[in-house]
């Protein structure tokens, strides 16, 4: 089913020429060796290009349409006309060595078998530097000292002649595309995806742009062991898949990753999404739901508003079909290879209801200061996790869960409930908005609590005993706090944990408590009158002792003696006490 998607997805994007034909590729490219006729080296031409990256500026690799470049494992195999330094110059950071002189050999000898033979000036320039370039001789060449780093930092070059790349020679390409057909022996059979009979991918190409996964690329089909082989088919052929299912399902997904709008990071979990038809227009909509912001806010309310009707708003003058099947797809690395996380297909109109009917479960009361008026998948998630911790990602297999019920419209993973109690008790019971909104839609969705949503308030009738002991908690850190203004730590930095694990210990010590401050409180009036006639106040140039005699039955009261003092701390600074 992935691969099938994503062989339409190719297919659809080739109609619009936004990938390339079978034989060509999309690399990014660092550097051009500019060449004379002759095949000596002009210049070397910087093709970096500056962005903006959060508030720094820069340089990425220009990318370009190159011949198909070849899956590397551990042996030499040369590209065509793009490569590293190591090929195409037979050098590296310390200059060169046998194996490196071994890849340079590789990359002249598939040149030359490619452009032998024809006339044309570029292909006869390539020719020509293959043939007269000397990896010993290096230093001998200003043009490469002068961005000897840059060179060899193992990104990729290409050959260039005046304002043209030889990539872009309609001979070069016509020679290119003429070597592909002339193929060695192949394994042949029923392609998997396609149906059809014709060749069999032996070594599929890497996948690019999942962060943690190798730099070179990841493989989403392989094989490299003989405990995966199965009646003697060994590598990709235990899977069969035809070349160009193979290079249509690998263009697709590398093009999706490589739109930063197109796609979204979620823990470790890189999840890209699109519409069969490939429209860009449904990946617009769809990411704008799932990270909403201020801006874009006044429609996404009228697109709610829509989809209670059944009516469906049109986007930028182009109108979405609610019946467009479309795909989401999360990837996570694993090593050399590709995890598929979830893979989810549903008409869009469907993804679409699914995800207002979460936003309308988590909406809640929010603070004056919040402008948001929706809370984003990604926001809501960091509330499970630790903020003050180095890794502030969510767990990757509940992150991955949370996101396949919102957009199948199922039950929350318990997880999410007990990670964001978690935090809870970790924070001594700060309980934000982000997170009471958590916890209202999980029992709205998970146990149809949906009574909930009219008690955004006190609930004076509940008569639940969780409820009703969070009640009772409050007040008696009310009374707490209005009996010490200005302590620093209450009952919920020291009993909120224990009173949500054992509440039966908990609340008699809680109670004690209370009546010991009720106690000071009926005695503080007293206390005034006391302070207020000096007679605590001459005794304590005298002695604390004996002023803690005289207030002999609150001497067993340290709270009620703390009260005491600072009245007679107020009284000193001249405020008057309650």
């Amino acid at each position: 089913m992935i691969l099938q998607a994503l062989v339409k997805e190719y297919e659809s994007l080739a109609e619009q020429g936004k990938v390339s034909q079978p034989g060509w590729c999309q690399a990014k490219v660092s550097y051009e060796i500019n060449l004379y006729a002759d095949g000596r080296i002009k210049q070397i031409i910087c093709l970096k290009q500056e962005k903006e990256i959060g508030k720094k500026k820069v340089l990425i690799p220009k990318t370009m349409k190159v011949p198909q470049m070849v899956t590397r494992s551990s042996g030499i195999a040369a590209n065509f006309l793009c490569d590293n330094s190591k090929y195409l110059l037979g050098i590296d950071a310390e200059g060169t060595s046998g194996r490196i002189r071994d890849c340079f050999l590789a990359a002249k000898e598939r040149h030359l078998s490619v452009l032998e033979g024809t006339d044309g000036i570029m292909a006869q320039a390539v020719c020509h530097f293959f043939k007269n370039w000397n990896p010993e001789s290096v230093q001998e060449c200003p043009e490469l000292k002068e961005q000897w780093e840059g060179i060899t930092d193992g990104g990729n070059l290409v050959f260039g002649m005046n304002e043209f790349y030889a990539q872009d020679d309609p001979e070069i390409q016509k020679m290119w595309n003429a070597s592909q057909s002339e193929t060695e022996e192949e394994t042949s059979g029923i392609c998997l995806v396609t149906g059809n009979y014709g060749p069999i991918s032996r070594i599929h190409r890497s996948i690019k742009g999942v962060p943690g996964a190798q730099s070179s690329g990841a493989a989403l089909v392989s094989f490299n062991a003989p405990a995966f082989e199965s009646y003697g088919k060994e590598q990709s052929y235990n899977a069969p898949v035809g070349k160009y299912a193979e290079f249509a399902y690998t263009t697709a997904l590398n093009y999706l990753l490589g739109q930063e709008e197109y796609r979204f990071q979620l823990g470790d979990t890189r999840v890209v999404f699109w519409a069969e038809s490939g429209e860009e227009a449904y990946q617009d909509f769809f990411a704008s739901f799932l990270e909403p912001k201020p801006d874009n806010e006044e429609m996404l309310k009228a697109v709610f508003a829509g989809l209670k009707k059944q009516k469906y708003l049109d986007l930028d003058q182009f109108e979405l079909n609610p019946n467009q099947k479309f795909y989401i797809l999360g990837l996570a690395p694993n090593a050399a290879r590709l995890a598929v996380r979830f893979f989810y297909e549903d008409s869009f109109g469907n993804i679409l209801k699914h995800l207002a009917e979460h936003y309308q479960r988590i909406e809640i009361v929010k603070p004056v200061w919040e402008q948001n008026s929706y809370l984003g998948i990604r926001d809501m998630l960091a509330e499970t996790v630790n903020q003050k911790a180095k890794d502030k990602n969510p767990i990757s297999n509940m992150a991955s869960m949370v996101l396949q019920a919102i957009l199948a419209g199922n039950r929350y993973p318990a997880s999410l409930y007990t990670d964001t109690m978690i935090r809870i008790r970790a924070e001594q019971g700060n309980v934000t908005w982000k997170k009471a909104a958590i916890l209202k839609a999980y029992l709205i969705q998970n146990y149809h609590l949906e009574k909930g949503e009219h008690y955004m308030g006190l609930n004076e009738g509940c008569k639940e005993e969780a409820y009703v002991l969070g009640r009772l908690f409050a007040m008696l850190e009310a009374i707490q706090m209005d009996a010490n203004p200005g302590i620093k730590a209450t009952i919920r930095d020291r009993y909120f944990n224990s009173a949500c694990a054992t509440p039966a210990i908990v609340f008699p010590i809680l109670f004690k408590l209370k009546t010991a401050i009720s106690k000071s409180w009926n005695g503080i009036i007293r206390v005034q009158k006391y302070i207020t006639k000096s007679r605590l106040w001459k005794l304590w140039g005298n002695s604390e002792k004996k002023c803690r005699t005289v207030w002999h039955w609150k001497s067993r009261d340290n709270l009620i003696w703390d009260i005491i003092i600072r009245c007679r701390k107020n009284m000193k600074s001249g405020r008057k006490s309650k």
